[in-house]
């Protein structure tokens, strides 16, 4: 089942599927966000935004209007192994 990357709890890793606005698909491109691509949801901020993935090796940091563009998919894997 697709969900927004904004309602994954940390810790958490995700297979991107798609972006819902393409405006912001060029920006995430260029940073290692491409459909298929697997993340982590390392951290959030006290409030919620911004949240800190893991993607291609490195730490990312999304606002929460920006993870909200994209949709993923939930995987059932032991996320210390994709560190």
């Amino acid at each position: 089942m697709d969900r927004r990357l904004s309602e994954i709890k940390v810790g958490k890793s995700v297979i991107i599927k798609y972006f819902e606005k393409d405006d912001i698909f060029l920006k995430l491109m260029e940073m290692g966000c491409v459909p298929g691509e697997i993340i982590i949801i390392d951290q959030k901020a006290p409030m919620g935004d911004p949240i800190s993935i893991l993607v291609s090796g490195y730490h990312l940091s999304l606002r929460l209007n920006e993870a909200e563009n994209i949709w993923v998919e939930e995987l059932e894997v032991d996320t210390e192994k994709l560190k």
